[in-house]
């Protein structure tokens, strides 16, 4: 990832609505699956500025993965919680050793993914969880994800292939940022008109530069963020982005006899 992208991300990931909706959206499903567990290891490949990993401490010990030494240092810094500055493709931790491992938006920067898969399947626990959430539409692959560094985009159909290769059992796949998706596909369409037309590429703005009204944002947080209500029963086919859920084979993780729901 740019630098740009990578401090962008950092001052506005506690505020903007497109990162306070995808933890809404997040935290709700995780809760769900993990309901009565804690005490778990907890893994965040790929944890950027720390702001999902001190969340993680929820479910147990959380450790965050961060290939870029600044934003591992960030990381620790700002979520309390140890972070190793290491690569996917070589995770320092033991075989079987973690209960839940989480990648948000982290999977399509890597570009060996099934490596990294081998990787996450080996230090995941059998029966253990892992949440993914990855952009859908290669069609949709623009100056952001350039910017961003991503390799590719998804579909639900070519990532449940990948991760059902590497051993993984799905639990859920849908699409989210579904009820935005009518107005953010012809804003990411037109911008690729615009820029094979000009010509040219702007190598310092992503979709998150352009300022919105705080009015606005509100807005725009509770239309997203009510997705959660509805992905917690149903799954959508259609969105800006992808959700997977699987685990390893083997015992499904079970809550402590009398241990309570977690609140969502």
């Amino acid at each position: 990832m740019e630098l740009t992208a990578y401090r962008q991300f950092a001052e506005l990931e506690e505020d903007h609505f497109w990162f306070r909706g995808r933890r809404a959206i997040f935290f709700h499903l995780l809760d769900r699956y993990l309901e009565g567990l804690h005490d778990l290891n907890v893994l965040e490949v790929g944890c950027g500025a720390g702001g999902f990993l001190r969340r993680l401490s929820r479910y147990g010990r959380a450790t965050g993965l961060e290939i870029s030494r600044e934003f591992a240092l960030l990381s620790h810094e700002s979520s309390g919680r140890p972070t190793v500055c290491a690569s996917a493709y070589e995770i320092p931790l033991r075989d079987d050793s973690q209960e839940l491992i989480c990648l948000f938006d982290t999977l399509e920067h890597i570009p060996d993914e099934a490596r990294a898969l081998s990787e996450i399947f080996r230090v995941l626990r059998p029966g253990g969880v892992v949440f993914f959430s990855v952009p859908a539409y290669q069609f949709l692959y623009a100056n952001n994800d350039r910017i961003a560094h991503h390799r590719r985009r998804y579909t639900s159909r070519r990532l449940k292939k990948v991760l059902c290769s590497s051993g993984f059992v799905p639990l859920k796949m849908s699409y989210f940022n579904t009820f935005l998706f009518p107005a953010i596909l012809p804003a990411v369409l037109l911008g690729k008109l615009k820029e094979k037309w000009s010509g040219l590429r702007d190598s310092e703005h992503t979709n998150l530069t352009v300022r919105i009204p705080p009015v606005l944002s509100k807005l725009l947080y509770g239309i997203m963020s009510s997705e959660r209500y509805l992905l917690r029963h149903f799954n959508f086919r259609v969105g800006h982005s992808l959700i997977a859920i699987v685990r390893r084979p083997g015992v499904l993780l079970q809550a402590s006899p009398g241990q309570p729901a977690r609140p969502s």
